[in-house]
């Protein structure tokens, strides 16, 4: 029994000894459990010289507009568009214009050379020879018979005649008037040339004849003048969705002949009538048009506004970006570290996209720079395969 005691006393403190020293896995007394400040698996951190080139925005609440979107094609205003059609049968002589040419209200075009022309001013200088005579013949008649000399029906066959020579040098006045020929000074001058003028300001944009070719007188134009400072966009909208637009309404057109520039415009016309075919209505949207940059026949994106919706939580557009069919930004997680995140977001146009999942308001989110923290990101991903190929 005295033997074993110092056995017993032998082992006990060997087991305190073994408790007391530290494990190989454990942590030193004085390390912090948790170092906040290191970043995160998937997160980026870039050095103060990087971080000018980074914008972050805060994820909030918007009111967005309620927009129907529905596709057009650019035409010209009727209103601003002039097809001019040859006064008289007759041969086109000096054609000033060609297709591109801008012009002004009044500015001659050509002038076709017409027999029928030069009939009519003879006509018009026969005419009033004619009323100078029945003029005369009335008068004198008119005397004759006060002083009993003529019957009262010689009287009233000089005044019939008197009143059939008027109406016909108001005839060939009219007819003159229409070739151009506004005066006498005019018809004097008149060399069997009758002048096309513009009736618009704009610019050619059809020319059907040339120089020397005969035309006649019928509803076939041969120059077309536009003024395109203004166009129409038309577009098509379902009866489902017509109690949504109303004359007067903004609308914002987009081309893909002008990618991220848009056109803003106002509803001037709802059809009446509905496509039996196709169940719509045609709208027709007035827009400015600068620099004549819309074209006729392009295919355009009219966006209707229909009012405001309720507030719903949005994005910038600039912080999205699409990468292997699904949509991403990256969110600011500190000062200087960043990290990747999908979202979904409705992908309508304009400056901000409503977010269907994938942040919360208060998030941060990168606006400007999101290519450079994607290359910062290639960089690591590279440097990850590169050590997994070791």
């Amino acid at each position: 029994m005295n033997r074993l005691l110092p056995l017993v006393a032998i082992s006990i403190s060997l087991a305190l000894a073994s408790c007391a020293k530290p494990s190989a896995g454990s942590a030193p007394a004085d390390a912090p459990a948790d170092n906040a400040s290191a970043p995160g698996a998937g997160e980026l951190t870039l050095d103060p010289t990087a971080l000018r080139s980074i914008s972050v925005q805060v994820v909030a609440e918007h009111p967005l507009p309620r927009t129907l979107t529905v596709a057009g094609k650019v035409q010209f205003d009727e209103d601003r568009l002039a097809r001019v059609l040859a006064p008289l049968a007759g041969q086109v002589v000096d054609l000033r214009v060609k297709v591109g040419d801008a012009v002004r209200k009044g500015q001659p075009l050509c002038a076709i050379s017409s027999r029928e022309a030069t009939a009519a001013v003879g006509e018009h200088t026969e005419s009033h020879k004619d009323l100078e005579l029945a003029e005369k013949t009335a008068a004198m008649a008119e005397d004759l018979f006060n002083h009993q000399a003529a019957s009262r029906i010689a009287l009233q066959q000089a005044q019939s005649d008197l009143a059939k020579a008027k109406a016909r040098v108001a005839r060939n006045e009219q007819a003159l008037r229409l070739l151009g020929l506004q005066s006498e000074a005019d018809t004097d001058r008149f060399d069997g040339r009758v002048l096309v003028v513009s009736p618009i300001a704009g610019a050619i944009i059809e020319r059907h004849v040339t120089d020397g070719q005969f035309v006649q007188a019928d509803s076939m134009p041969i120059i077309a003048v536009a003024d395109s400072s203004t166009v129409w966009v038309i577009g098509e909208v379902f009866e489902r969705d017509l109690h949504l637009v109303t004359v007067g309404d903004e609308a914002t057109i987009a081309t893909t002949a002008y990618p991220g520039e848009h056109f803003t415009g106002r509803v001037n016309y709802v059809s009446d009538v509905i496509d039996p075919m196709t169940r719509t209505a045609k709208v027709r949207v007035s827009v400015p048009n600068p620099r004549s940059r819309l074209k006729p026949e392009m295919f355009a994106s009219i966006a209707l506004g229909v009012g405001a919706s309720d507030p719903a939580l949005t994005v910038p557009a600039s912080a999205v970006f699409t990468e292997n069919g699904r949509s991403w930004v990256y969110v600011s997680k500190a000062p200087d570290r960043f990290a990747r995140r999908s979202i979904d977001v409705d992908q309508d146009e304009g400056t901000d996209r409503r977010v269907l999942g994938g942040l919360h308001a208060g998030d941060r989110v990168v606006t400007g720079g999101a290519l450079l923290l994607r290359e910062e990101e290639g960089k690591e991903e590279g440097k990850e395969d590169g050590k997994r190929a070791e």
